[in-house]
């Protein structure tokens, strides 16, 4: 079995921090409604850009999504001073199917600026990474650049998994759900079009790869799967997608090498050798 334990932050408490994660992001979220009206993004310049299928590239399995973010909760500084534009391009070079952005920035040191970098610089389909508790955030994350949406089930009721799931699919967005358990696949709607599984413990921030091979045979085959986190070697990458997953998001692994993109050119060469 391959188990990866996170480089824990001791100076995080994490079995709060993902209610401390949540409190802040509906201040956040309060304080954008005040500032910006839902009319604003939708008469955005990217607003009306076709969009880029994750979904599509996902079929070509086993696909990397590669992940740009400067800290994590769960860690100490993983890059702080990582430029976007440079990881990204490094990242399509490397051959990745996909690029996820952290855009919070209070935990994840991203920012939405991040977002519109990645996008001008990479035709790859690009998925917003973030805390979604509100309408007004899939249609900020649209006006951005972004291709994807993240919804995590284990912060949303079914009822808002089914209605952000619509939105983004009216303004033309995929929608990736992120579960932890067989109890939150429940929560799956038609109109999502990934599943993914966090491998991650959101309550412990431990992680164990075998969290997405147990979950495997629970999800409807009609979705992608993807799985996320705690992957360090192409051999756990290869074992996932024998259980059936065609997806795997890989963020810190990378960001924490002086050169993000040589290390996911290497081991991207290496799932295929």
């Amino acid at each position: 079995m391959f188990t990866t334990i996170s480089r824990l932050n001791p100076k995080v408490n994490m079995n709060d921090i993902l209610t401390q994660i949540v409190t802040n992001k509906r201040s956040e979220i309060a304080e954008l409604k005040k500032a910006t009206k839902i009319s604003e993004f939708e008469a955005a310049t990217y607003f009306e850009r076709k969009g880029k299928s994750l979904k599509a590239r996902l079929t070509k399995a086993p696909g990397i999504i590669t992940e740009f973010k400067r800290k994590s909760p769960s860690e100490q500084d993983i890059h702080l001073d990582a430029r976007v534009q440079t990881v990204v391009r490094g990242y399509e070079k490397a051959g990745a199917a996909g690029i996820s952005v952290l855009t919070d920035n209070t935990f994840f040191g991203g920012n939405l600026e991040d977002l519109e970098s990645a996008r001008q610089v990479t035709d790859l389909p690009i998925l917003r990474k973030d805390f979604v508790l509100d309408e007004i955030q899939i249609f900020q994350a649209k006006a951005h650049g972004a291709d994807v949406v993240l919804l995590i089930a284990e912060i949303l009721e079914k009822e808002q998994v089914q209605a952000f799931a619509q939105l983004a699919s009216d303004i033309n967005l995929e929608v990736l759900l992120e579960v932890h358990s067989e109890e939150q696949l429940e929560k799956l709607a038609d109109t999502v079009d990934m599943v993914g599984v966090n491998n991650r413990n959101l309550e412990t921030f431990e992680v164990d790869v075998q969290q997405s091979i147990a979950l495997a045979k629970e999800i409807p085959n009609k979705f992608i799967k993807v799985s996320e986190s705690g992957f360090d070697h192409p051999d756990q990458v290869m074992r996932v997608h024998n259980a059936g997953y065609q997806g795997f998001l890989i963020g810190s692994h990378f960001m924490r090498e002086s050169s993000p993109s040589e290390a996911a050119k290497t081991f991207i060469e290496n799932l295929t050798t």
